[in-house]
């Protein structure tokens, strides 16, 4: 989990299709820094719940894979900044 003196974004990107660093700096920077970082945080969180569930053997392989892919797709979609308000900073 992130702490205050490591770098929030060090998090594997090769997955994130629309993966823009400088943007993602530029949120950390910006007005809504503080909801951008808890974006990460919830990422981070979806991460580890993806992981366990991914491990379930109670669950139906199909569902199981697709409920995991949608917990990665929300933490993507956390992590390149498309939840954040719109407009300039």
């Amino acid at each position: 989990m992130w702490q205050p003196d490591e770098d929030p974004l060090d998090f594997d990107t090769s997955a994130l299709e629309d993966w823009d660093e400088e943007r993602a700096r530029a949120a950390l920077r910006g007005t809504h820094a503080t909801l951008y970082r808890n974006h990460l945080h919830i990422a981070a969180k979806l991460d580890q719940w993806a992981m366990a569930e991914g491990q379930r053997t109670d669950a139906d392989a199909r569902y199981k894979a697709g409920y995991v892919q949608a917990l990665q797709d929300m933490a993507a979609f956390l992590r390149q900044t498309y939840f954040l308000p719109a407009g300039p900073d």
